[in-house]
């Protein structure tokens, strides 16, 4: 039977969710448990890669186990056995064909930039002092709905078959606190997208470039005219969209 696992992690000690030789992953750590509990070697196919220290508030993963599993009691001592930094709260049963990464219609990434120190945000969001015109951002990121090339923002050798995403969304807000929250939907994301997006909105909003030249650089298709990526501690996968129908008499 094919399951589900939804999880969040903090990824500070982690090279990322894919598996890396002698390295810690977030993967790798999670299989090992779910291969001690379960007694039998069990892989994960997680819905996409994250980069070395981004975090994820919302994953999603897909494994098979040989027999129905009491979900319940799998997740209690799933937790039990994991580290700290790493929480699963679901465990569902989905159909035979379901897959955690192919099967995912859309996901949405959120990056935090909070200016002024705040220990308790270290981890979790990119200290930054320069003021930042949000209004001008927010212009900014808005045009990227427009577009389907995200060449000038993909990393290289990625090996991809095509830059072309669909972004849905894309938006700047403030919170209670005064940290700045981006956030972004899209069918798909290239690898690094993300942080040289806004490592760019942030030198639009410091005043580096203006809308327009943003824009040209998205038009460019040229990674050497994008900014420098934001750190990785800033970013948070934070949501996976699947079509409900391959959920087993259960609502996500």
């Amino acid at each position: 039977m094919r399951y589900f696992v939804e999880l969040r992690y903090d990824g500070a000690a982690y090279c990322g969710w894919q598996r890396q030789p002698d390295m810690p992953s977030v993967q790798q750590t999670v299989e090992q448990a779910l291969t001690k509990l379960l007694r039998t070697p069990t892989e994960i196919v997680g819905a996409g890669r994250t980069d070395t220290g981004v975090n994820a508030s919302y994953y999603v993963a897909h494994f098979d186990a040989q027999e129905a599993l009491d979900t319940t009691l799998v997740l209690y001592k799933l937790n039990m056995m994991l580290p700290k930094d790493i929480g699963v709260f679901a465990i569902t049963p989905v159909t035979e064909s379901a897959h955690a990464r192919f099967a995912a219609l859309e996901r949405e990434y959120t990056y935090f930039i909070s200016q002024t120190k705040n220990p308790f945000r270290r981890h979790s969001a990119w200290l930054y002092y320069v003021q930042l015109d949000v209004e001008k951002m927010n212009e900014a990121a808005s045009k990227l709905l427009t577009y389907s090339d995200f060449t000038s923002f993909a990393k290289l050798n990625s090996n991809n078959k095509t830059n072309i995403c669909r972004i849905m969304d894309a938006h700047w807000s403030v919170e209670a606190d005064g940290v700045l929250r981006f956030t972004i939907r899209a069918d798909r994301f290239l690898r690094n997208m993300v942080r040289s997006i806004v490592g760019t909105l942030v030198d639009v909003g410091r005043g580096r470039y203006t809308v327009e030249e943003f824009c040209a650089i998205v038009e460019a298709r040229d990674l050497r005219l994008s900014s420098a990526g934001a750190p990785a501690q800033g970013l948070f996968l934070s949501d996976v969209v699947y079509d409900e129908s391959i959920f087993k008499n259960t609502v996500k």
